[in-house]
């Protein structure tokens, strides 16, 4: 029987958020075990636009989305407004509560939040908001790349999406294939201006 991870998808949703862990359960599903399968999901047909600029299309609907066993929440600017979309929250609210794992990247934690997964949990979200997800009711705000609490994951911003991604990758089959994802995907961050003193952007992000 296949399981799915699913990757909720809206207007100016940060690319990197749901295009990183999408290659890592890709790699996984592709190489390594075929009964997983990945989707994308929107509430619409209507095309994608990211917050880069980058347009999608979604494999399904709210309405014809198939079970899921991960629910994957990215981040992006489009979560100040999709934090107030009923029908989006809902969704999440309904699918996660019935999923094995639930995780989410960067500001997709407060679409968790406003769903109700965070409640009395751990989470983490984007360096520059965190002060706003300490605000959040009933979530104890960690400073990590990503968090476990229970059957949630949360992770920092953008690209600690892909280093969650693989650590669900680890919860679901095993370190051993992990490191294999790792290993086909090729990713072995080497950034060349990782000293911290390097300036970051003052306003906030997603």
């Amino acid at each position: 029987m296949s399981k799915v991870f699913g990757i909720l998808l809206f207007p100016e949703v940060e690319e990197l958020d749901f295009v990183g862990p999408l290659e890592v359960f890709g790699g996984l599903a592709k190489y390594f075990d075929q009964d997983w399968q990945v989707v994308t999901i929107a509430q619409s047909r209507e095309p994608i636009k990211g917050a880069n600029g980058l347009t999608v299309g979604a494999d399904h609907t709210f309405d014809d989305c198939p079970p899921l066993d991960v629910l994957l929440v990215p981040g992006g600017w489009g979560t100040r407004r999709e934090v107030d979309n009923e029908k989006l929250i809902e969704f999440v609210r309904q699918v996660g509560g019935r999923c094995r794992w639930v995780a989410s990247v960067c500001t997709g934690a407060f679409i968790l939040s406003r769903a109700g997964l965070l409640a009395g949990r751990e989470a983490t979200t984007h360096w520059a908001s965190m002060d706003r997800l300490r605000a959040e009711p009933d979530i104890r705000v960690v400073e990590k790349r990503f968090v476990q609490d229970g059957n949630v994951i949360s992770a920092a911003g953008v690209s600690a999406g892909i280093d969650m991604a693989l650590y669900l990758v680890g919860l679901v089959k095993g370190p051993e294939v992990a490191r294999s994802v790792q290993k086909a995907i090729e990713y072995y961050p080497q950034p060349p201006f990782a000293d911290d003193t390097v300036e970051t952007p003052a306003k906030e992000e997603e």
